[in-house]
């Protein structure tokens, strides 16, 4: 049975056979019983590699940060995680001067500001509902997203990837094939700050499956 640590790109974990290309970190997890109890804990949310100088860490080991997987970084930053300062240092330092680049700031955008404005941007997310109990998200023009981003595709009301292509549904096992869409605006899952990354010039690791249909 596999663990219910793979996360859809709404943030929400789940029990699935994929792993993914990324683990990451929101905190620990678990109880002293190792059973997932919470969410989250703290407001640093990473992306990080599956292997890096021969570390080992455990999946579900109490006091100790709680491993998720994630089919790629679109999914990630969907979720409202960024890259790893340390295991993804280049990709980090891209992301971040992206950011940069977007606010029109001359200096670096730092870390801890990047983690407020993410987390600030997922509370919004989870706490704004309408009047019939949905999550509000926030809109754009599909034609002014780049590539990278997730949105709510407008025919069923599921996650899909902006890709080069078309729309292509989420699932744990890799992005569905592409679909044209005829709406303009529509709601995205990507925060502001990491669409403003996106747009930047910060190039996503992506499944091969966002370029490949599934068979």
């Amino acid at each position: 049975m596999p663990r219910r640590n793979r996360v859809d790109p709404w943030g929400d974990m789940h029990a699935a056979h994929e792993r993914g290309l990324f683990t990451g970190n929101r905190g620990c997890l678990v109880d002293d019983d190792r059973a997932i109890v919470r969410h989250h804990r703290g407001s640093l949310w990473i992306i990080c590699r599956t292997e890096f100088r021969d570390w080992r860490h455990p999946l579900d080991a109490p006091h100790r940060w709680t491993p998720l997987f994630f089919l790629d970084d679109a999914v990630a930053l969907a979720a409202g995680h960024r890259p790893c300062a340390l295991c993804r240092r280049d990709d980090y330092q891209a992301y971040r001067s992206a950011v940069t680049v977007g606010l029109q700031r001359t200096a670096p955008v730092p870390a801890a500001e990047l983690n407020r404005r993410l987390g600030r941007e997922r509370l919004q997310r989870g706490r704004g509902l309408d009047r019939a109990g949905d999550r509000i998200l926030w809109q754009a023009p599909l034609h002014e997203l780049p590539i990278g981003t997730v949105i709510i595709g407008p025919h069923d009301g599921s996650a899909h990837l902006v890709s080069a292509s078309g729309l292509r549904p989420f699932g744990f096992a890799g992005w569905g094939g592409a679909i044209r869409s005829t709406s303009d605006l529509v709601d995205v899952l990507t925060p502001r700050t990491s669409v403003l990354a996106l747009a930047g010039g910060f190039t996503p690791v992506l499944h091969a499956s966002a370029v490949t249909p599934l068979a």
